[in-house]
Formats: C-alpha cells, structure tokens, sequence
C-alpha cells in the first residue's frame, strides 16, 4: 500500500475523479437548462376532467400539466387539507389552467385521488394573448360587429383563423406606426424643443437678425412635425377601429361565456388536435418570436429581443476599449518598466484587483463615470437638456466601461503571461539581425503572444457577458423602450439605458409576481444567454488559434 502511495497513482486517481465530477455538474446543469429551455415553446397537451371539492362539489377543470409531486399524507394535513385516514403518500398535480382576467389565478394543485375522467379533448382552444395571459377554453361563436359569422363546425375555426391572421396584421401595422414612425417624430419634437432651448441660452451672442431668423426656422419646423404627427395619429386610429371589428365568444372551464376582441389575441391554436408536423411548426414560430420580439406582461411573456441586443452590444464595446488598454499596460510592465518594488507592487495590485467583489466596480463606475465624466459632459456639451441628463444617468457607454474596468486585471494578466513565454533566444536572434527593441517588440514579441492576449479577451467576454450586480448600478432596466441602435440620428445612442439577459433573468425569476409563469422563460432565457457565451468565446477561440498557427509556422 505505501508502495502504491508514494508512486503518485492515488493522486492521479484523485486529480481524475475531480475533473469527472466537475464535467458531470457542468453537463448535468448545462442539460438542464437545455431540456427546460427547449420545452418552454413545445405546445403541451391540455387535459380536462372533473374534481371533487373536500366540500362535495364537483367541478370540471381544464388545464396544462405543469409538473407533479408526491407529498406525505402527514404534511398535507398539517398544511390544512382534508386526506382520508388510509392514505399516507398523497400524489398532487399543477395545473395551467390560465384565465388569469377570470380566476385572478393562472395555476392550481389537484390531488390525483380526487381526479376524475381525464381526458384531451380535440376542441380545446389556446389563446396567448396581449394582457392576462394565455385563456382556455371553447370556441362558440366568430363575430363581426357584434354579429355572429359563424358558429359551428370547421367552417367557424376556418373563418376564425382567418379573420385573427387580419387582426395579427393590423396589428402589426399599428405596432410599427407607434413604435418607429411617432416614435421617430416624438424624437424630432424633443430635438426642436432642445433647439429652442439653446437658441434661449445664446440670446445675448446673438443678433437681432440672427434670433428671428432661428426663431421662424424652428416654429416652421415644429409646425411641420405637427402636421406629420397629426396624421400619422389619425392613421393609428384609423388602424385601432378596424382592428376592434372582430371578435370570439369562447367558454370557459366554469361555464362563463366571455367575449375576446381578436385585437387581444396573439395566438390560437388547439394543441390536442395538432399533428406533430404542426406542432413542431408551431414550436418554430413560438421559438423566432421569443428571440426576435420585444417582453410585454412584466416581462413574463412575449421575446427577449432587446436583451439580446442590450448584451452583445455591451460585450462588443467592452472587448474594444479593454483589449487596447489591457495589453498596452501589460507590455509596459513586462518590457519597459524597470523591475523592482514599484512593479512588483502594481503586479501584485493587477492581481489583487482580479477578486474585488464586482459590485465595488459597480458603485465606482456609479460614482465616476455616470455622476463625474457624465455629469461634466452634460454641464459642457448638453446644457440646454439640463436638468434632465444626457450622459449624466446610467447608460450603456457606462455599463461597457465599467465591466472594461472589472476585467482589465484578466486581459493584463494573460498578456503579460504570453509575453513571459516568448524565449529569449527569439529575441536576441531579432536583435543580432539588427532589430532596434522597438522592431523585436512590435513585430516579434507581440504577434508571438496574440493568442495569450485572446485568451484573456475570452476570460473577459465570458465574466462580462455573466455579470450583473455592477450593471444594476450603471445602466441596465427592467425595460426599455428602444434599441440602442435605431433609424435617428446619431443611430448608435450609448447614452440609453438598455436590457440585458442576466439582468432578465433576475428580474423575471425574482421579481415577476407569477413565478409559475415565469419559471419556463428564466430557463430559456438562461439557455439564450449560455448560447451567447458560448458563441461569442467560440469566436474567439477561432481567431486565436488560427493567430496560434499563423505566428508558430512564421517563428519555424
């Protein structure tokens, strides 16, 4: 046995099962949030059946199972429920059962003895809609203006299908007319208004001539967007009426016929009478709106669009301001500065710096870069905005800057790394061939440590890309009404507050007020943001081992 101890195999045993068990937690996590993610857009089956009330009432439910458990008969009745005296394991079921509007609540437990007749009926309908979620129920009745169209047979779910495929049109046409064109004038009118403000503010430098002059050519130019915003508004109502002529009588669970105008409606289908060609069709179009369309109900339903965009954009701007920066200070210290106490010093507090908790850089980042340079950027270039900031509030220009802080120490340490590796045969051959230090760092050494600097790059895009404590401080909401990026001038706004994924997830997981609803879109949203990392550092990974061959089989 000692023998066995001091050949080094127990050990190499002990290194293996630790890396095993690590690859087996990263998997089994990684899965998870895959299988959960996936699944969120499938189209469930929706059962109905009949309960029987601890009160002898007996009522017909409908609803999506969501999950099960098995509970202890003691703890059920602990918690209240009536559970016959035979029974010690009590198996219970959640259902969706939707018509949030109806029942102020979407799901419910029922315990598996009290169930009865649980079927799929083919006739059930699903209707994700605009507010309060999605409903259940039957369809009774198509109406135009208050008169029944149809009311019966396939002829009613055809003439449905194609006065909602109308609606959903109209529907995008009025989204469109709110969100980009009188967005696009709102945010004329608000330059015009900034316009006059300046034009107050250099009365006295300016001429008599000068002052009437500015003054008609903004009141011709108010007046004009008056008239582009007058129209565009009586188009949207225009749109709103129309929209408002179709509507459905559909019954619920409990009985209750309620009428849903199709302008409330995203989407219906019946998920026990589709094929599996439909509903994997289905699951592709629920899959593109949640990556391409914006949240509504408290973030809770609908796309994760300006997230995505909010966190790629932000990793982009991060990488370019701390690769430059990182590197630069790396090749000082390694090359250039003189090593003893003051350089040890500074390497030491690189290194320190690396596990300072990140939300330290987020109250730093508050401090300096929104209160200070924002505030003296407002107060020298903005001053007609004033007191409303511009770059004086959290933005995305500042989130970018300070997760460029936070992982500055990554990048310098790999950098400098790289360049410890580079021997110096190397570069005393470059410089026996008569190549100043310049020349040998410049053209030899930094090319021959580009991977290690990507290598760093990549530590920085994955923790940037996971962080959220300092963004919370800097720049990212809950919701925001644009892109960073759109049609107006200047086009890129970094001055704008914006939406990120993790930022997302917390904020549905633990925010949101219906955590049943909200528990499918943290694991999708969780997944989008695992597939972001992973991409973005497989980019990397790309770039820096094609450097890796390009620099080896020059040095050869």
């Amino acid at each position: 046995m000692k023998k066995w101890f001091n050949s080094g195999t127990p050990w190499v045993w002990l290194n293996a099962g630790a890396v095993t068990l690590c690859i087996i937690m990263v998997v089994g996590l990684l899965s998870l949030i895959a299988v959960r993610g996936f699944s969120h857009f499938w189209p469930a089956t929706v059962y109905e059946f009949t309960y029987h009330q601890p009160d002898g009432e007996v009522i017909t439910v409908i609803g999506e199972l969501t999950r099960s458990e098995v509970q202890t008969a003691v703890r059920m009745r602990e918690a209240g429920h009536d559970i016959p005296a035979d029974m010690e394991l009590v198996e219970r079921h959640l259902f969706k059962q939707g018509n949030r509007d109806l029942t102020r609540r979407d799901f419910m437990w029922y315990h598996d003895h009290l169930m009865e007749d649980k079927h799929a009926p083919a006739d059930i309908l699903v209707l994700e809609r605009w507010e309060w979620g999605d409903f259940y129920g039957r369809l009774l009745q198509v109406k135009e203006n208050g008169e029944v169209i149809a009311d019966q047979g396939e002829t009613m779910w055809d003439e449905f299908r194609q006065r909602l495929s109308r609606s959903q049109e109209l529907s995008a046409r009025i989204n469109q007319l709110e969100r980009y064109d009188i967005g696009s004038v709102n945010q004329r009118m608000e330059q015009v208004r900034l316009d006059e403000r300046r034009m107050e503010l250099r009365q006295e430098a300016m001429s008599p001539d000068e002052a009437e002059q500015e003054q008609m050519r903004v009141a011709a130019l108010r007046q004009s967007l008056d008239d582009e915003y007058a129209e565009l508004y009586d188009y949207l109502l225009q749109l709103r009426q129309q929209n408002l002529r179709d509507s459905i009588v559909a019954r619920t669970m409990e009985g209750t016929e309620v009428t849903i105008p199709m302008a409330n409606i995203v989407r219906a289908y019946q998920p026990n009478a589709m094929t599996t060609w439909e509903k994997m069709k289905h699951y592709a179009e629920e899959f593109k709106d949640f990556i391409t369309g914006y949240p509504r109900e408290a973030n809770t339903e609908g796309g994760i669009l300006p997230a995505i965009f909010g966190t790629v954009l932000m990793v982009i701007i991060m990488s370019i301001v701390v690769t430059p920066f990182g590197v630069l200070a790396a090749i000082y210290l390694r090359e250039y500065a003189k090593q003893g106490p003051i350089v040890r010093t500074i390497r030491i507090a690189v290194n320190n710096l690396a596990g300072v908790p990140s939300i330290v850089f987020g109250v730093f980042g508050l401090g300096f870069f929104v209160y200070f340079l924002g505030g003296n950027i407002d107060r020298i270039f903005y001053p007609e905005a004033l007191p409303s900031p511009t770059f004086g509030t959290p933005a995305l220009i500042w989130a970018s800057l300070t997760l460029a802080l936070l992982t500055l120490p990554v990048v310098i340490v790999s950098t400098e790394e790289g360049l410890t590796r580079i021997p110096s045969s190397i570069r005393n051959g470059s410089l026996a061939l008569g190549a100043t230090k310049s020349e040998t760092l410049w053209k030899v050494i930094v090319p021959l440590s580009a991977p290690a600097m990507m290598t760093g790059l990549i530590l920085a895009v994955a923790r940037a890309a996971g962080e959220v404590a300092p963004l919370m401080l800097v720049g990212v909401v809950k919701l925001a009404p644009n892109l960073p990026i759109d049609g107006n001038p200047p086009f890129i706004h970094l001055e704008r507050q914006f939406m990120h994924l993790g930022f997302h997830i917390y904020d549905v997981g633990f925010q949101s007020p219906n955590v049943e609803a909200a528990r499918p879109l943290v694991y999708a949203t969780a997944l989008t943001l695992v597939i972001i990392i992973v991409a973005l550092n497989l980019t990397a990974i790309s770039i820096r081992n094609y450097l890796r061959e390009k620099y080896r089989s020059e040095s050869d």
